[in-house]
């Protein structure tokens, strides 16, 4: 799979990382397939930050300005059912989410870069780990991304399918939403079926609970304020004649707006709680890695949306009215950083995180390009 310096094939190099996924934090062979054609190139990496993440640093000429480029390296466990020459060969665990496309496609910018002679700048290539699941980005900034690697601005790509194939889309100011997920162990006391009045009812408690969870975004935000709470699982009991100790929730938030985000959280404890103390029972909050909502600045969205257009005209890039209401951890890195964070069209594919999905080869050259055509702005203007 080496290239020479001077030729790429990206193609090839998508679909072997497509045929070897690893999960957030596992991108170990991921990691050592990309340093190793990143080194071939000439670039300085840097390995193992937040364990399998990497970055690749390109510093050429007498520019003081820096930019981040930024791909995800993940992979989702989910079985893949379509069938190609290079399916995963990971039972279990695909890139359904085209991380390995992101990849290739920002591996393609470093190899363009790095050979083009007249390249004046500076330009750190984010490979960072567990997109997913962990926050990968909140990993690497804790481990000093940009303490070690300062930058003036920071930029990704997402493919989007539904979008024509290398079309952009973005929008000033939110442009993903933020997510939070909790568990809720509701506890209780457990008893004979015959006998409830001996008991204190979990399911009871979480059916309430999950009654009342409905009034979060109804009846506490604005119906110009977008917010969406999930209850995903809702597990007790093991027998009809049983009333179980405990009952477990698994809940998702989704807003647009921080301050939104904050009341939500709010609410639901607020919630809970006091349903459950209301019955004799008390709940238990298990809170995991929450995303921010995902930020563009302005003006650096400017930049990207001119680096679209420079090189694939005016109609290449199309703002969008409403972000869209799925997470992505470059959020961090956006609190972090001035950036910009767009979609890429994948083409009429498959939906992300199904068994069906494939990230669509011939929108490598329009990431190329787009990424290139953002440091030509950066560093020449």
């Amino acid at each position: 799979m080496n290239a020479p310096k001077d030729s790429i094939n990206l193609t090839s190099i998508r679909q072997h990382l497509h045929a070897y996924p690893e999960l957030g934090l596992e991108e170990v062979k991921t990691a050592t397939f990309l340093s190793d054609l990143l080194l071939g190139w000439g670039l300085e990496v840097t390995h193992n930050i937040a364990g399998t993440g990497i970055v690749a640093s390109l510093r050429r000429g007498k520019s003081d300005q820096t930019i981040g480029l930024r791909a995800d390296m993940d992979a989702l466990p989910i079985f893949e059912s379509a069938q190609h020459d290079y399916t995963s060969r990971h039972e279990g665990c695909m890139h359904a989410c085209g991380h390995d496309g992101h990849m290739a496609m920002l591996l393609g910018a470093a190899h363009a870069m790095a050979n083009d002679p007249g390249f004046n700048g500076n330009v750190h290539f984010i490979f960072q780990p567990a997109e997913e699941n962990f926050g990968g980005a909140k990993l690497m900034i804790e481990e000093g991304l940009f303490d070690r690697f300062p930058c003036d601005y920071v930029f990704a790509l997402h493919n989007m399918p539904g979008i024509p194939a290398g079309k952009f889309a973005s929008r000033e100011g939110t442009i993903m939403a933020s997510i939070d997920v909790a568990g809720i162990e509701v506890l209780g006391k457990g008893g004979h079926g015959a006998q409830p009045e001996k008991t204190i009812d979990p399911i009871v408690i979480g059916s309430q609970i999950v009654t009342a969870f409905q009034t979060v975004v109804s009846r506490n935000i604005g119906q110009f304020e977008p917010g969406i709470l999930t209850v995903g699982s809702f597990h007790s009991g093991s027998a009809s004649n049983i009333i179980p100790d405990t009952a477990n929730l698994e809940i998702s938030l989704r807003a647009t707006d921080p301050d939104t985000r904050v009341l939500m959280i709010k609410r639901l404890e607020e919630l809970a709680s006091s349903i459950a103390m209301g019955f004799g029972g008390s709940v238990k909050f298990d809170w995991q890695t929450g995303y921010p909502v995902a930020v563009n600045d302005s003006k650096v969205l400017e930049i990207a949306m001119a680096a679209a257009i420079n090189v694939f005209g005016p109609d290449s890039i199309e703002m969008v009215k409403n972000p869209w209401m799925g997470s992505e951890d470059f959020s961090f890195m956006l609190e972090k950083i001035p950036g910009a964070f767009l979609f890429i069209g994948n083409g009429d594919s498959s939906p992300v995180h199904t068994s069906e999905y494939d990230f669509n080869d011939k929108v490598i050259p329009f990431g190329v390009k787009f990424y290139q055509s953002i440091a030509d702005i950066i560093f020449n203007r």
